[in-house]
């Protein structure tokens, strides 16, 4: 089972505390030994570092670690191969372009049987059911909006109308991310916690590590933080129900909807396309 970390702010926050415990979980608290991968949005931009090593002795995670990169959206990822060879192209996050902005997905889970039919608008890489699912997911937002970008409800329900069918293959917890939004599908595992005033001080779980945030931040910072497995001893985290589908912005929880429903299977379908998913 792959992890996963995500970071939603309504300020530019360095991510340095939380990935010194979750870089741990990549080979050394924990068995995810096949890469690893970060991505960082800064205005229209998108930092991604990724290593086919395990993060717990990658020179690069170091260097993640300890360079305090300041975002307001942040999407991690540290892989146990599943589908896929351990390789540079199958290592998460995937980065992708859709209407001149760019998008960022990690998945943790096990799609088996997922064979959607590409228009070749979004092509795989690499050969994992994760990238292969991005592809599918980007390709019914092209199609069903066009080039017009949709707000960010409209964007939330097209995607939570997409989850329903992915949902349907398998094991998938993901992470989507575009500029300030954040949409995070538990469908086995998630939790997350909302950081705000009044800070306090905080523990990691993977590593005997301290911070007090009312020392890192400013009355108004608000921070919200989604991970697989809760990454400090000392917080309340909240539970994600499998099968539901949530929207961050600006460090908060925006929208939430349920993704259990009676579709049928992608492969037992003659085709998927937007046609069946509008």
């Amino acid at each position: 089972m792959c992890q996963l970390l995500g970071m939603n702010c309504n300020v530019p926050t360095d991510i340095c505390f939380s990935f010194t415990g979750f870089q741990a979980r990549g080979g050394a608290t924990d068995i995810h030994a096949d890469g690893w991968g970060i991505a960082f949005f800064e205005g229209s931009g998108v930092r991604v570092f990724l290593d086919p090593q395990p993060s717990c002795n990658s020179p690069v995670a170091e260097l993640v670690r300890q360079y305090p990169i300041r975002s307001k959206n942040v999407v991690a990822h540290i892989r146990k191969a599943t589908q896929g060879v351990v390789a540079l192209e199958n290592t998460h996050p995937f980065m992708r372009e859709l209407w001149g902005k760019y998008w960022i997905f990690a998945h943790n889970g096990n799609l088996p049987d997922l064979a959607p039919r590409l228009d070749g608008s979004f092509l795989p890489v690499g050969n994992s059911d994760s990238e292969l699912a991005f592809c599918w997911l980007l390709q019914n937002l092209r199609q069903r909006f066009g080039t017009t970008k949709p707000g960010p409800d409209e964007l939330f329900e097209a995607v939570h109308q997409f989850t329903l069918i992915l949902g349907t293959e398998g094991e998938c917890n993901f992470l989507l991310a575009s500029e300030n939004l954040l949409i995070a599908h538990a469908s086995t595992q998630l939790t997350y916690i909302v950081r705000q005033a009044p800070f306090r001080q905080a523990h990691l779980r993977d590593e005997d590590v301290s911070v007090d945030f009312s020392e890192v931040t400013t009355p108004d910072d608000r921070v919200a933080v989604i991970a697989t497995i809760p990454l400090t001893d000392d917080e309340i985290w909240e539970p994600m129900a499998p099968g539901t589908l949530w929207l961050f912005s600006e460090g908060s929880v925006v929208r939430q909807a349920e993704t259990v429903a009676g579709v049928k299977r992608m492969h037992s379908r003659a085709e998927v396309n937007t046609q069946e998913c509008s």
